[in-house]
């Protein structure tokens, strides 16, 4: 596998080639070389150099600094800019995140061994082919996460190396190596030294990766106690009713895989039962009950959404979902008029998902009714789209100025009927017609 042969972009090429007529080394180095061994597109292709950022600015005509600190500067080549950045030891890391100083070095070796797994810590130029110190491509091969020399140390460093550890045997379908399990479990705790910004993003990852399961090597290994205690709960409670088959947490990691790989999806499913543990109750037959749960979760997803800084429109989607999503009716059309409304038209149809993902994740008692439940909901809700219904105050065939001109004095009772108007129109559809919905006017 040392002859493998990568396509390199013309750009990156053009840069690699112009250090070295000038003496230096220069390879593609990273992420970019593990995913084009691994037949993937890289998303972003890194340069590491032996030239100091002073060297490699004198070079080319445009670039900027970007962490000149730590020896990077990007290269603007046909209008694309591409990071460079000087061979380097890290100094000592004072936050387990940044070291406090970088010192730069001539040799390559020396630079890959500061970086965090051996899959990541390839070097790759068409001169030299490959540079795979640390085993990469071995570990490629076998499906391993392992850290480059010492794993406490590697964590030490950065402590956002253990959530990404994870991620990247949750997206690449790997398995992590024991050594770099342990050093994982015993520096768990560093994490909390670690933005919130940063664990978002790896765990949003993760979450969207072909194995959401993973999360639960997380738990194992203590690191979700660190963010996210509340999975924690949900690992410990277990669930004694005909409906369950696993305990809440385990429930809540099928249900994250039975669902397509979208961010809100996969963060609804995380935390669509996480009031379970606080609401539960058991009756005098032993079964256990979550009456409100759905409340209770809207309200700890809130809060974990917040406290890992998630966008607005997230936290809404997300917590509104969550609320609705035990949400059950019979299959009518006035039903299901109804939840569109109050779940809303955009959201609706990830409702269903949600529902239908839930089902899956619980024990086969009912689980036929639940589905054609399910499917003769989808099936009036097509209808209801093909239909053009009117669902919401939008689509209404009366406004706040038709009542006005009817004769309604302006004020908050003109909302009022407006509202008691859709009543009706969600229950009688037809009933939709500017003429129908002003007789009801007794002005």
């Amino acid at each position: 596998m040392d002859k493998l042969k990568i396509n390199l972009p013309k750009q990156v090429n053009e840069i690699i080639k112009v250090l070295q007529e000038h003496g230096y080394e220069a390879y593609a180095v990273g992420g970019c070389v593990r995913d084009s061994a691994l037949g993937r597109k890289p998303e972003d292709w890194d340069i590491t150099t032996s030239a100091t950022p002073e060297e490699t600015k004198a070079l080319f005509h445009r670039t900027f600094d970007t962490g000149i600190e730590h020896g990077t500067v990007t290269v603007l080549l046909d209008h694309e800019g591409f990071e460079v950045t000087t061979y380097r030891v890290d100094g000592d890391y004072e936050d387990n995140r940044h070291p406090k100083e970088v010192t730069f070095t001539r040799n390559l070796r020396e630079d890959l061994l500061r970086r965090d797994f051996t899959i990541n810590a390839m070097a790759y130029n068409e001169k030299d082919g490959l540079v795979d110190v640390f085993g990469g491509m071995h570990d490629l091969e076998a499906g391993v996460i392992r850290c480059v020399g010492n794993a406490r140390q590697r964590f030490s460093e950065d402590a956002l190396r253990i959530l990404r550890g994870v991620r990247f045997a949750a997206q690449l379908g790997f398995e992590i190596e024991e050594d770099t399990r342990s050093g994982m479990r015993e520096l768990a705790d560093t994490l909390q030294n670690i933005s919130a910004e940063r664990i978002q993003i790896e765990l949003i990852k993760m979450l969207t990766s072909k194995r959401p399961g993973l999360l639960k090597d997380a738990y194992d290994l203590g690191i979700t106690k660190q963010f996210l205690p509340e999975f924690d709960q949900m690992m410990e409670t277990d669930q004694e009713t005909p409906h369950h088959m696993y305990n809440v947490g385990e429930h809540t990691l099928h249900a994250m895989e039975n669902i397509r790989a979208d961010k809100i999806l996969r963060l609804t499913m995380l935390m669509h039962d996480m009031g379970k543990p606080k609401m539960k109750t058991i009756d005098a037959n032993g079964r256990a009950h979550f009456k409100k749960h759905a409340v209770e979760s809207e309200s700890i997803a809130k809060n974990v959404l917040r406290r890992l800084k998630f966008d607005n429109d997230t936290l809404h989607k997300v917590c509104k979902l969550v609320c609705y999503h035990d949400y059950r009716m019979p299959a009518e059309a006035a039903n299901v008029r109804k939840a569109m409304n109050k779940i809303g038209e955009d959201l609706f149809p990830y409702y269903m998902e949600v529902r239908r993902a839930d089902v899956l994740a619980q024990s086969l008692y009912q689980r036929e009714e639940k589905l054609s439940n399910l499917d003769a909901i989808e099936k009036l809700y097509c209808e209801i789209l093909e239909k053009k219904q009117c669902v919401s105050l939008k689509d209404l065939a009366v406004t706040g100025k038709d009542l006005i001109e009817a004769g309604m004095k302006p004020g908050k009772e003109i909302g009022d009927k407006l509202e008691e108007m859709l009543g009706i129109v969600l229950i009688n559809p037809e009933k939709n017609t500017k003429e129908a919905l002003l007789k009801t006017l007794h002005i």
